[in-house]
Parts: C-alpha cells; structure tokens; sequence
C-alpha cells in the first residue's frame, strides 16, 4: 500500500506506476474492525460521470486544470488504478452494473448504445441492484442519465428505483431539456413520471437533487442507496456559461463544435458538483458510514485525456474501457489507501450488497466478484480473467493476469500490460501458444453470451474505420 497524507499531492508518476501496493490491510487496526462491528448501515452513494476519460482529473494525471472536489475522494479514501467499465459505451455498462452480470446476457445489453428502439430495454422483472438493495430496507433514489429503456415497459421506478429525477434516454442538451424542446437536441427531464418544469444548466440540477434525497433519507432516518449519474462530460459540448450556444445546435453529438476548454469547463461543473454532495455529507454528519464511488461509465471522447493509454470511448483499447475510480468510506477503509486489484463496474454491484447486508438473488446469478474483504485488507488480491466485445470493427479482448487479448477490426494482438500499457508492443509472435489459448478462450466464453442481433446498434468513433 502506498499511502501519503490526505492533505497532500501525489505525482504523476505515483499515479501511473505499476509498482504498487498488494493489499490494504496495514495500518487499518482495529478502528476498522470497530466499524464493522457496529452494525450501523452504511449509506452508499455511487456517483458516474459520463463519458470521462482516465486522466481527465489532476489525480489521475490532469495538467491543464484542477479537480480538487473529486481527488479528495482519492486522498481521503481508496484509488483503484486498474478499474474497468464494462463497456466501452454507456448503456451497456449501465446494464452490467445495474444486474451485476456480463451485459452480453441481456438483449438490452446488445445495444452499444441502447438508441430509439422503444421495444428494448432492462426488463422490471430482473432483479437489480436498487431492488436488492430494496429489499434490505434501503431507500433507492436515482438521479440522472437512466439509458436503460423508456416507459411505459421500462424505467427507473419499474427496476428498483423508489425516486428518479433525471432523462430516460442517452444524453440531452444542458439546457434544451424541457418537454417540447427542439426535436433532435433534446429528451425531456423527468421529476418521477412526468416531465419537469426545472430551468438551469442540467449537471447543477442533478446536484442540488441529489443533495435533497440525501436531506430527505437523513429526515426519515433510511440508509440512503443514490445513484447520481451525471450526464457530463458528454456532449454536447456546453459549459454553464453557453445557454445561448444552446440554441443553435442542429444535433446532440455536436460533431461541428466543442473545443478543450469548453471542454474544461464541463469538467469543472462537474467537479464543483461533488464538491457541493461532500459539503452536503458533511454538515448531515453522515461522513464517516458514508460509502461514495467515483468513476466513469467508459473510456473518454474526443476532448479528454486517457493518457498513458491509448484509444477512446467505442474502442477496447485501455483508453475506451479503463476509468477512474475512487472510494471513500471511513469507518472502514484508510485515506490515502491505493489497490492495484483489477476491477470492473459489474463487481460492484455484489460488493455494495455485501457492504449493505443485502443478499443476491439465486436464481441469476453475478459474474462480478464481491471485492469487500479486498478493498477493506481482509483478504489478499485476486487474479482477474475479463472478457469484453465490441459490435462496431468487430473487436474482442480478454484480460488475463497481466496479459491482454486484443481484437480491433483485421488486427490482432497480445499484450502484457504490465510491461507496456500503451499497447504497442505486441507479443503475439513472442508468445504464440499464449496467444492462441487466449483468443480460444475468449471464443469459448463468448459461445455462452448473447449473439448480437441484427439491428443492435454499435457506435463508431471518429476515427474508427482505420481498423
């Protein structure tokens, strides 16, 4: 474990080594153990940026600005370096999330992602982790980007949810969001099942929501479960200062605009966001059986920064699929505190039931790992195989130990990420039966998945086609 105190920095090249700490056990106690003991429901507070890119914030190696809200979670709490999105989209990372399981199980899943398709979506009757989390005495609230199906088959409040202030669909304009607006650049904001007259630029919107649901489960004395899914920094590309920019964009995807400090300023936003939900934790006392995540539903877009890895969002490359996570819970786990064990969004969903008391369903049962005694010292790292595909250029990766499978298009290749994890230096001809178990492994597991369906969508980024 490397630790330094809460109040100061750490380098970049702190952050980026590979050579870090095996475990989180030293220097935990038994104040940590106390913790546990006590019995007192931990509220869990899971908050997802959108389209975030790994070193988009100054702890994970930002130089051009400063994300002092967001870093504290990491000097206060625990960074997890090696952190995966199921995805290298959103709402097939929301679907893994949200179920605990490979999204290639679901046809929701297939979608990469999830578009205007009305008769797709996460279906009510699968179990979830608000619903779970339910039924363990929970109040579950979501705020922001759902992206799982809209009504009236599918939504937030039919999958476990008991609130939802947010939009159904895969992003909105930050300012054109209210029923009516501009066909094409916009999805309505919802306050539960109907539309909201809210006015104001969206990614404070969700905050100040946000921070009445924790004032309202600290009124009625509930463990508070909140998703808070901003939909930043996502395009289109407008900071709280473009209202007028706003109107007149022709499309969401804002293909003819956006720039690196519009960018910034997104960012910014986003940060002073969970700067004001930290303030908001503090003055209810609730800190110290607070659980708050940080990280990003995929790898980033266009404008942010995935260095040291290559590739962006659609792209299993590093870039598009490895986020930055952060988590801060001090009645059991030490500020400062850094895990190198590899992760990705789908454990979460049984390690925040453990964490919660809560217990999963049998009858469809989670492919991610429950990580609580690992990221509490309680037990040593786990080795981690992880599979992912890509409909788009027909991509395909396995992560075994320190080795990476990869398909792009007509190119293939093997990679030891602890050697090398730009991707460039390929080891298929060095390592040529680890090469072929790898590949056959990936096609044995993908054999038990979902075959992509014909008009599932899959999203190409610029750029794409070079594969």
């Amino acid at each position: 474990m490397n630790t330094k105190d809460a109040k100061s920095g750490w380098s970049r090249r702190q952050v980026l080594a590979g050579a870090a700490a095996t475990g989180l056990g030293a220097g935990l106690g038994s104040w940590a153990e106390a913790a546990a003991a006590a019995g007192k429901p931990v509220n869990i507070i899971w908050i997802m940026a959108d389209d975030l890119g790994y070193a988009d914030l100054s702890f994970t190696g930002q130089r051009a600005f400063k994300t002092p809200h967001i870093d504290r979670l990491a000097h206060e709490g625990l960074f997890l370096r090696q952190s995966y999105a199921n995805s290298a989209v959103c709402s097939a990372t929301r679907t893994g999330l949200i179920t605990g399981r490979y999204q290639y199980r679901l046809r929701v899943g297939l979608d990469e992602p999830l578009g205007a398709n009305r008769s797709v979506g996460l279906p009510p009757s699968h179990p979830t982790l608000p619903s779970l989390l339910r039924k363990a005495g929970y109040r579950t609230s979501l705020v922001g980007k759902w992206h799982l199906g809209e009504g009236p088959d599918f939504g937030p409040l039919l999958s476990g949810y008991d609130n939802f202030y947010g939009i159904h669909t895969g992003g909105t304009d930050y300012f054109r969001y209210r029923q009516g607006a501009t066909p094409g650049t916009a999805s309505a904001l919802f306050d539960g099942n109907k539309p909201s007259d809210d006015h104001g630029y969206i990614t404070d919107l969700f905050t100040s929501r946000a921070i009445r649901e924790i004032e309202s489960a600290q009124r009625d004395r509930a463990p508070l479960f909140l998703s808070l899914h901003y939909t930043a920094p996502h395009w289109p590309w407008e900071g709280p200062e473009d209202e007028e920019l706003s109107a007149t964009l022709q499309n969401m995807q804002h293909r003819d605009g956006g720039n690196l400090e519009t960018y910034r300023r997104m960012v910014l936003s986003l940060d002073a966001g969970v700067g004001r939900v930290l303030q908001a934790i503090e003055r209810l006392h609730l800190t110290r059986d607070t659980l708050v995540v940080f990280t990003s539903d995929n790898g980033g877009e266009r404008f942010s920064d995935t260095w040291p890895f290559i590739g962006v969002k659609s792209e299993l490359l590093e870039g598009g699929i490895r986020v930055p996570f952060f988590l801060r819970w001090p009645a059991r786990i030490k500020a400062g505190s850094r895990s190198e064990q590899v992760n990705i969004s789908m454990d979460w969903t049984a390690t925040l039931l453990a964490a919660a008391g809560g217990a999963q369903d049998p009858a469809y049962p989670m492919d991610g790992l429950n990580l609580l005694d690992i990221i509490t010292g309680k037990a040593p790292l786990q080795p981690r195989k992880l599979y992912w595909r890509f409909k788009a250029a027909e991509q395909a990766a396995l992560r075994d130990g320190d080795w990476k499978y990869l398909k792009i298009g007509r190119n293939e290749m093997l990679s030891n990420l602890a050697y090398d994890e730009r991707e460039r230096a390929n080891f298929a001809e060095k390592e040529p039966a680890r090469f072929a178990a790898m590949k056959q492994a990936w096609a044995d597991w993908n054999a038990t998945m979902l075959a992509y369906t014909p008009d599932a969508s899959s999203f190409q980024n610029i750029g794409a086609d070079r594969y």
